[in-house]
């Protein structure tokens, strides 16, 4: 089974795993970063059976005849947060003024693929509203994924660290605390939605996968990890 995911749902797809693969005898090989990524291997041509995308993507998708129409399923709402390094001090970023003094001050701002990653887009629009997008660019880390930006942050010995990315991203690396999720005025909420790809070679177990993934063999992970629903 060939699933194309964001980041935020890799957890959940692992967790799923072995009773998948025990239940059927076939391989998970997932591949996990930025969805607009993970969209244009879809749409090169990239084998896949079941996709994880936001939901407003699967919709597209569906219409293109990538995505077969009515496998929708919300696996739960990811929220936008704000980290540090664990062990390091936790800055008040609830209003405006807050997460402008925390981010203006930061010798490393660690985030998802600004063109890519919906919490990357997301959060470079964040950076401009408050006017930082051009004075804290010498501190801009920004990665492929959100995983992989929290994981290079969490190994990082620089002082003065701050990430932000889908909450999910933060809970599930070990070595990042989840400060806050963002003011509300900044507030973004992604609904993750799988679908089964039009090109499975397996619909039967595509849609095995897909009643785990989104029910309750998943939903404690789902749920340590941010995903609400």
């Amino acid at each position: 089974m060939h699933v194309l995911s964001g980041g935020a749902a890799a957890a959940v797809v692992q967790s799923v795993q072995a009773e998948f693969e025990q239940a059927t005898g076939s391989r998970i090989d997932g591949t996990f970063s930025a969805v607009g990524m993970m969209r244009d291997k879809l749409v090169a041509g990239a084998p896949c059976d079941v996709v994880i995308f936001t939901k407003p993507l699967i919709e597209q998708l569906i219409v293109s005849g990538h995505v077969v129409a009515g496998s929708a399923r919300s696996l739960g709402l990811v929220k936008t947060g704000v980290a540090v390094r664990s062990g390091t001090p936790h800055p008040p970023v609830r209003t405006r003024a807050e997460l402008h003094a925390a981010m203006s001050t930061a010798k490393g701002i660690y985030f998802p693929d600004p063109d890519k990653a919906t919490a990357g887009i997301h959060f470079m629009n964040v950076l401009k509203a408050l006017g930082l997008d051009e004075s804290m660019r010498g501190q801009f880390r920004a990665f492929p994924n959100g995983a992989t930006a929290m994981g290079e942050m969490a190994k990082s010995t620089e002082s003065g660290l701050i990430g932000c990315t889908q909450v999910t991203e933060i809970n599930y690396t070990e070595g990042v605390d989840l400060v806050a999720v963002l003011p509300a005025e900044f507030e973004l909420s992604t609904d993750y939605t799988l679908g089964i790809c039009t090109h499975t070679q397996n619909l039967q177990q595509a849609q095995l996968l897909a009643d785990l993934l989104s029910g309750p063999a998943s939903e404690a992970v789902r749920r340590q990890g941010g995903f609400e629903f």
